[in-house]
């Protein structure tokens, strides 16, 4: 791996692992009171790197971001429900992205609704129960709203890379 790479790597990972402990303090239920509703503000990060980096470099952030932020502020059943919901996510954005039909702003929709499925798929397993599949539909409909706005960040910092790469030569 090359040093700017590896270096952008670990910047990426410490963004997404502080966008990620930022986004547990955000009142969010107040705007929606509703359980397990997040932003994904580390997703903007993950798909930042799918489409700038690639795949790989992409999994190894998501992953290195899910193990220390369960080390840091998590538990064993989060790190399930993170690499369960991040995992599907990742691999469904993989996938839409190579259709060139779908926008960044689609692919992260798709991530966002892959996410919440990957984490009830976790919770239903937790419990031994399919219950939790019972909350899927409010998940999946607030995945349109946060992958739109996931998807239209991460679009901006795509458009201005090239921007701040000229800058920092």
């Amino acid at each position: 791996m090359q040093t700017k790479k590896l270096t952008l790597c670990a910047v990426l990972t410490a963004l997404a692992l502080a966008l990620g402990i930022l986004e547990r303090y955000l009142p969010l239920s107040l705007l929606l009171p509703l359980p397990g509703i997040k932003l994904g503000l580390a997703n903007i990060v993950t798909l930042f790197a799918l489409y700038e980096l690639g795949l790989p470099y992409a999994a190894a952030i998501l992953l290195l971001r899910i193990m220390l932020g369960s080390i840091y502020a998590g538990s064993i059943t989060s790190l399930l429900y993170a690499l369960s919901g991040g995992a599907l996510s990742l691999g469904v954005m993989a996938i839409a992205r190579r259709n060139p039909h779908l926008s960044i702003y689609g692919v992260s929709v798709l991530g966002a609704a892959a996410h919440n499925i990957g984490q009830i798929l976790a919770a239903s397993a937790v419990l031994a129960s399919p219950a939790a599949m019972t909350y899927l539909p409010v998940l999946l409909a607030v995945s349109v709203g946060t992958g739109l706005l996931i998807g239209a960040v991460a679009a901006v910092m795509l458009h201005r890379l090239p921007t701040i790469r000229r800058e920092a030569k």
